[in-house]
């Protein structure tokens, strides 16, 4: 006949002949515990109730429970909380949007300053043009004026030598023969043999040419 387990706290099994045990089971490490057999009329210590005072039971949980008319004011609390929350989460709220408007101004304001950057650089872009061009022009003219310098000094000492028959030191030599090189720099740059700019002196040639042909010549 089929047993009907009935349970008990210490794994004890009755069956419906009265029978009584603790079914096998098995071990952690795989081994199997034997079915133990229990007397009748033994009761283990899990299983016996254990009597309860109602008043030192009641006095046991009368902490947990909390004094008379807490469950009320509990319930005040509760409504004052929630109250409190929905405040508060207005106020988060409140300081959301506010942080969302001050990102768009922000964000205009970034845009705005980024116009007003591109500009600036655009004009300083072309300050810096017009002031390296400057530069280079001044560079230019004070170069020229070193090679001119040099050029009328090797001009000096070739005419000494020519006229006086003078013989000219090694750094002289040295001058004089830079004349044609001198000539070359001054017409890269721009200007004449005797340091002046091109334009002004093919204006002079000009002017110098018109003067020497006859009148007859300037009518026709």
């Amino acid at each position: 006949m089929p047993s009907v387990p009935t349970p008990s706290k210490a794994g004890i099994v009755e069956t419906q002949t009265g029978d009584r045990h603790i079914p096998s089971s098995t071990r952690a490490d795989g081994t199997k515990r034997k079915e133990i057999k229990i007397r009748p009329g033994y009761k283990p210590p899990e299983d016996v109730e254990v009597y309860k005072n109602r008043t030192a039971e009641n006095f046991k949980n009368r902490a947990s429970r909390g004094p008379p008319g807490a469950e009320s004011l509990k319930d005040e609390s509760t409504t004052a909380g929630s109250a409190a929350s929905n405040k508060n989460a207005k106020r988060r709220e409140a300081r959301k949007k506010a942080a969302e408007n001050a990102k768009d101004g922000d964000t205009e304001l970034k845009g705005s300053q980024a116009d007003n950057w591109r500009e600036g650089k655009q004009n300083g872009d072309g300050e810096a043009e017009k002031k390296e061009k400057v530069d280079l022009e001044a560079e230019r003219e004070k170069k020229a004026r070193n090679l001119k310098k040099k050029l009328k000094q090797a001009k000096e000492l070739k005419e000494k030598s020519q006229q006086d028959g003078a013989k000219l030191l090694p750094e002289q030599f040295a001058k004089v023969i830079k004349i044609n090189e001198l000539i070359r720099e001054l017409d890269q740059l721009g200007f004449d043999a005797d340091g002046e700019p091109k334009a002004k002196s093919d204006a002079k040639d000009t002017a110098a040419t018109e003067d020497a042909l006859p009148t007859e010549d300037l009518k026709e």
